[in-house]
């Protein structure tokens, strides 16, 4: 499998919540130095995500920065991007390796210590792990995992790369990395003021990236 290093801040688009298309967003956000994005798409259609993947992905191989798709591992083939982001409830990662290849990034999202514990025995790049805090970005999140939630997991899964999502703000974010995660996914906290999204980076990069 493809070995990696994690960025410390892992962006992650939301056109419902930015304003903006997906595009735009990887613009803003490779201004404020991203080199992995995540598209998440939750209610476009498969062919508006698709389209959208293909223009962004163009962009992003030509400042040498990683697109990862949320969930659909179909439109990651088809728009050849760097790999998938899975939930619970979609395609096993096992399945997704099989079809991705040994080169592609495969991250799975996890809620328990017991789903990290069996994520760790997956052919999976990365494990992410919350929500660490209470969050408004998912209508029905799971329970909230906090601090010692993401200093157990870290203990557990041993050496996988470890990325801690869920109500993580720029307050938290050195408290997170302390407990052991390698990285914090952010969504409202990055994208949410679309005006600001490349200084907000910016700045992350400047005060937490090791």
């Amino acid at each position: 499998m493809v070995t990696f290093k994690l960025p410390t801040i892992y962006p992650i688009t939301d056109r419902q919540i930015s304003g903006l298309t997906h595009l735009e967003q990887a613009r803003r956000l490779v201004n404020g130095g991203a080199r992995l994005i995540q598209l998440r798409e939750k209610v476009g259609s498969s062919r508006e995500f698709f389209d959208a993947a293909v223009q962004t992905i163009e962009y992003a191989n030509a400042h040498r920065v990683s697109i990862i798709i949320n969930d659909r591992v179909d439109i990651a083939i088809a728009a050849n991007a760097a790999g998938v982001h899975l939930g619970q409830n979609d395609m096993p990662p096992e399945k997704a390796r099989a079809l991705l290849g040994d080169k592609s990034i495969i991250g799975y999202s996890t809620h328990t210590l017991e789903q990290a514990r069996l994520a760790a025995t997956l052919p999976v790049t990365y494990i992410a792990f919350g929500p660490v805090f209470a969050t408004t970005t998912k209508a029905d999140p799971d329970a909230v995992v906090g601090l010692d939630g993401v200093r157990r997991v870290r203990e557990a899964i041993g050496d996988i790369p470890l990325v801690a999502i869920g109500g993580i703000n720029v307050d938290s974010i050195e408290d997170v990395l302390s407990a052991g995660a390698d990285s914090v996914a952010m969504i409202s906290a990055v994208i949410g003021n679309a005006a600001n999204i490349t200084a907000t980076l910016l700045d992350l990069n400047e005060r937490f990236v090791r």
